[in-house]
């Protein structure tokens, strides 16, 4: 490896100095005498934001994959006796293909020195192996260690991908995990190895005070999660939970404001579809003094932790206020059915509308029971059909569905899928009613299959909530304001959108300029917009002008409510645009190619900042459409 140093005098990471550099690192990171979280003091961050701080680390040479795609690994002292192996993936640009991603992401590994024994928390992902185990190799020679135990936080590849190569490497390795974390890893190794299933609450002592305790996270975001907390160092474990999609050689969160975004975006599309089990999982670590969180993905949180765990709790306990929820019911380890799951659930709580997330291969009858009678509405995914899990939990459905309960039923792309048509049938006898036909899967998902199960998600929660949304926009202001604020006059334009084999389109009015250099513009978007999704930060869009002679075919078809996955394009005139390549309507009169730089989030929209980037007028001698309202209770 090469090591990377920012002064001569700086230790190499591994050795003897270099652990001594890591106890001040520990030192620095904690304080023993915290009992929440919201009382640490945390420490500054570095004066320039985007340098590694001042810890001794070193970076791997670089590896060309698949297509370009840099691959790199940095090692470096996060706490007492604590390192961590960070598997950076540069140039990863979509993760489970239903999200974009604009700055790459990271798989964090984790090795912890106790005085007798030493533990890795997490792999990484199998296109790491060489990168990965060459790191850990060398980490735990230059340590003069072998490996005693493996933590698994949960079995997503990302995180797991090269257990079993690592024990290859260190047989005698005991695998701590949650029961069904032990089981998905017998099923991926396929061979006999050392474990041991571990419970809430239960410790291992490392020695030298490292006592590693669990708590038990299921559905964050996976079936199997926990976390493992080191009662010597103040460092809480936490695999997905808290993390963001962001590749950078800043290994902490120094530059909180640039994170954001991302820190946010993650949250939306992993952890919002299961909020109640975040409430559940704070609620259980808020008497542990964490001071520094050793996440799966990007910038571990050292200097922000109480504000970037507050905000978990704010986003996820918002969205239990509701009295609306839907149980979304899939499969984990079958097919597509846990992806597929949480796209429905992404947009289902787009719409303000809370999910349960359950697991019909490990679910209690009585518990399924009791989360489908208190939902308005259910999403289930298709099991496998020689499962005897799934049958005992498919009669148990059976038995607590209410009438008239809204139901999608799609398929899981598992190769031994329930029939949709035989569950849509059980279900109708019973009394629900489908929101629409089954959603059907004939080849695997891309990004087209994935936003059209996130729409089919926002029209489930969009029909449980139609007459409470009305009656609350109606409430929030009086006759006389209404029509007052409706005398804001304002254009009429389309938002054009492309990513990949994904498009939308819709309607816009709230389009305001709000900067000249440079040249900036506000769009307020719906949170529970289609297009939403492809108005992240980084994001490109075009905004076509409608004329006030020309607007109304073209206002007409967009207005309308289309199907989930609708070709929103299907007979209208448009040309890609020359630099983002997205649509631009024919017969509009101008148009603007845009870039999302921020957004400003109200309770039930997005103020999007977005740099215009270049544009064309279309027809010089037409003017803007102008829209009117009589009052503003709707757009």
């Amino acid at each position: 490896m090469q090591v990377l140093q920012r002064q001569s005098a700086k230790p190499v990471a591994g050795s003897a100095s270099a652990r001594k550099a890591a106890r001040a690192v520990g030192r620095a990171c904690r304080s023993r005498s915290a009992v929440k979280v919201l009382a640490v003091a945390a420490p500054a961050a570095p004066a320039t934001a985007g340098a590694a701080d001042d810890v001794p680390y070193k970076m791997s040479e670089v590896v060309m994959w698949s297509e370009g795609k840099r691959l790199q690994t940095q090692v470096l002292p996060i706490a007492e006796d604590t390192m961590t192996i960070r598997s950076l993936d540069w140039d990863r640009d979509r993760f489970d293909i239903e999200f974009g991603l604009e700055n790459g992401t990271t798989y964090n590994a984790y090795l912890i020195y106790g005085a007798d024994k030493t533990a890795l928390v997490d792999a990484s992902h199998e296109k790491f192996h060489n990168l990965f185990l060459e790191a850990l190799q060398k980490e735990l020679s230059s340590a003069g260690r072998s490996l005693d135990f493996i933590f698994v936080s949960h079995t997503e590849p990302d995180h797991s991908g090269l257990v079993p190569a690592v024990l290859d490497l260190y047989p005698e390795a005991l695998v701590c995990g949650s029961k069904v974390c032990i089981s998905f890893l017998q099923n991926l190794t396929h061979r006999p190895f050392k474990s041991q299933v571990v419970k809430g609450g239960d410790k291992v002592d490392l020695g030298g005070g490292h006592v590693i305790e669990f708590v038990m996270a299921p559905n964050l975001h996976w079936p199997d999660t926990m976390f493992s907390f080191d009662h010597a160092t103040g460092v809480m474990y936490t695999c997905d939970a808290f993390g963001m999609h962001y590749c950078s050689e800043q290994p902490f969160d120094a530059d909180v404001k640039a994170l954001m975004p991302h820190y946010r975006f993650y949250y939306d599309c992993l952890m919002k579809p299961n909020a109640k089990s975040v409430t559940t999982a704070l609620r259980k670590v808020k008497d542990l003094p964490y001071t520094l969180i050793a996440n799966g993905h990007g910038p571990m949180l050292r200097y922000n932790v109480a504000e970037l765990v507050g905000d978990y709790g704010r986003w996820s306990s918002a969205l239990g206020k509701g009295t609306t929820s839907v149980a979304v019911l899939y499969c984990s380890d079958y097919g597509f059915s846990d992806r597929l799951s949480q796209t429905l659930a992404k947009g289902i709580t787009k719409a303000g509308v809370a999910t349960d997330m359950v697991d019909l291969l490990s679910v209690d009858p009585q518990e399924l029971v009791a989360v489908v009678g208190r939902s308005a509405g259910i999403v289930l995914m298709s099991p496998p059909n020689d499962s005897a899990d799934a049958r005992t939990s498919l009669a148990a459905l059976s038995s607590a569905v209410k009438p008239k309960t809204k139901v999608v039923i799609a398929e899981s792309y598992g190769g031994r899928d329930e029939p949709v048509d035989v569950l849509a049938a059980s279900l109708v006898d019973v009394g629900a009613e489908l929101l629409a036909p089954a959603l059907r899967v004939k080849e695997m998902p891309g990004q087209s299959i994935y936003q059209l199960f996130e729409e089919e998600g926002t029209d489930l929660a969009q029909a449980l909530t139609a007459k409470e949304t009305l009656a609350r926009k109606k409430a929030a202001m009086s006759n006389d304001v209404a029509k007052s604020l409706a005398r804001l006059s304002s254009g009429l334009y389309v938002v054009t959108a492309q990513h990949n084999n994904a498009r939308s389109a819709m309607v816009a009015s709230w389009v305001s300029q709000a900067s000249f250099e440079p040249l900036g513009l506000t769009i307020s978007v719906a949170k529970d917009r289609a297009i939403e999704s492809l108005m992240q930060v980084g994001d490109s869009f075009v905004l076509n002008c409608l004329g006030e002679d020309t607007f109304s075919p073209l206002l007409k078809h967009f207005l309308q409510r289309f199907a989930p996955g609708a070709d929103r394009f299907e007979g209208v005139n448009w040309f890609p645009a020359p630099d983002t390549g997205c649509p631009v309507l024919a017969d509009g009169i101008a148009y603007m190619e845009c870039r999302v730089v921020s957004r400003l989030e109200t309770p039930d929209h997005w103020v999007t900042y977005c740099e215009v980037t270049g544009g064309n007028v279309t027809n010089p001698a037409a003017r803007t459409a102008v829209h009117r309202r009589k009052v503003a209770t709707y757009y």
